[in-house]
């Protein structure tokens, strides 16, 4: 294309034709068809990628906006709006999962007392703490002083020294006097005052932690074999027949009536809690209301082990614990002959199968394509179903004419 210029002579003309007949004045520049917007040179190369562009885009003068297509736009996009909402919230949410296998098995190495090798396997599998969990003991009993209580773990009590040659500190339980918050829980009363303080020194709370294998066992906390020889004696007899001597405390800690083993439990806790779960072993209390005061708190106690999973955090081994408790009264225990004494007695053991929980939440890449599959669902469902609108009322609007 060449552009035609005019000879300057000739302006003074076209100047005065233009004043009296605007219009009439065109150039052969305005006379040329416009040029694309952009115009620029593309290699073969371009050319070529170009082709796989599925995303065409249409020239701006052929696409029209009407009223009812941006009505239907944002009925798309509301509807887009809240499946997105939906599906957040619903990734957002916890799943939660349980299986059940064969727990591990305790080796029989902790058992063995025979020597050498075998028991430095032992102390190095104790001292790792890989198959012993703790157990915490927390109990007050309001009516016992702490110097008429013992405690014992598998038939190895603390008057005997014992249980502190299996169980050493830090690891190991005390006996102290108990607070006044413990004793106003252990006896039920709110009110606060000196009488309550001079009463909580005549009881006694025994708190603490040990090491236990993962096997069965027996915790108890009862009336010691020496005040209960005691009792017996000064309330059958009328005098101290076990040689105690002439302290009166001593001889008669009771003041001539059995023992009141009614005590409340804090908290009595197997390896570490399970957190969705409660412990039936916290705040128990037993009430001996037969009279006498003596009575024996059988609490049968199954360990379940669970493995705890959450998102984002790494495993922990904790129990579940499935409680059944009974009061066993003193002419039961005469009649059967048994040796032990009234307090609390704490039997438990591990269950062979174990349970798995695990709290999860859907896969991220699940939930971006969701996503991405919502947007572009309902854009086109929409558009469908207007398309399909819109061509119906053209179809209608012809046969009617």
């Amino acid at each position: 294309r060449t552009l035609s210029i005019k000879p300057w002579r000739n302006c003074d003309r076209d100047i005065q034709q233009h004043r009296q007949h605007p219009g009439l004045l065109t150039t052969a520049t305005e006379q040329r068809p416009p040029l694309p917007q952009q115009q620029q040179y593309k290699s073969p190369t371009m050319v070529l990628r170009s082709s796989f562009d599925a995303f065409a885009k249409p020239i701006d003068s052929v696409r029209e906006r009407s009223v009812s297509g941006g009505f239907i736009t944002l009925l798309a996009s509301a509807t887009a709006a809240v499946l997105l909402i939906s599906q957040l919230f619903i990734y957002l949410q916890v799943q939660t999962r349980h299986s059940m296998h064969l727990a591990h098995s305790v080796p029989s190495i902790l058992f063995n007392n025979g020597g050498g090798q075998t028991n430095a396997a032992a102390r190095k599998l104790v001292l790792n703490g890989q198959y012993h969990i703790p157990l915490k003991l927390h109990v007050t009993f309001p009516h016992l002083q702490c110097n008429s209580l013992d405690y014992a773990h598998d038939g190895n009590d603390s008057s005997s020294g014992k249980f502190e040659h299996y169980h050493s500190k830090p690891y190991t339980f005390t006996k102290r006097i108990p607070t006044l918050e413990e004793y106003k829980t252990a006896v039920g009363s709110r009110v606060n005052n000196s009488e309550l303080q001079k009463q909580r020194r005549e009881g006694c709370t025994v708190s603490g932690t040990i090491h236990i294998p993962r096997v069965g066992g027996t915790l108890s906390v009862s009336v010691s074999p020496d005040a209960w020889r005691r009792a017996t004696s000064v309330l059958a007899f009328g005098m101290d027949l076990t040689g105690g001597g002439g302290n009166t405390e001593q001889v008669d800690p009771f003041h001539g009536r059995l023992p009141n083993v009614t005590h409340y439990v804090h908290d009595v806790t197997f390896g570490a809690p399970f957190p969705p779960g409660t412990n039936p072993l916290q705040g128990a209390h037993h009430v001996m209301d037969n009279g006498s005061g003596v009575a024996l708190a059988n609490v049968a106690v199954k360990l379940v082990p669970t493995t705890y999973k959450r998102t984002f955090h790494s495993e922990r081994e904790t129990y579940q614990a499935s409680v059944s408790r009974h009061i066993v009264e003193p002419a039961t225990l005469a009649a059967q002959r048994s040796m032990l004494l009234p307090g609390l007695m704490i039997t438990y053991d591990f269950t062979p199968l174990a349970v798995r929980h695990v709290e999860k939440r859907e896969n991220v890449f699940v939930f971006l394509s969701s996503l991405v599959g919502i947007v572009g669902g309902v854009f086109v469902t929409v558009g469908l179903v207007s398309g399909c609108l819109v061509n119906s009322a053209q179809a209608v609007a012809k046969k009617m004419d």
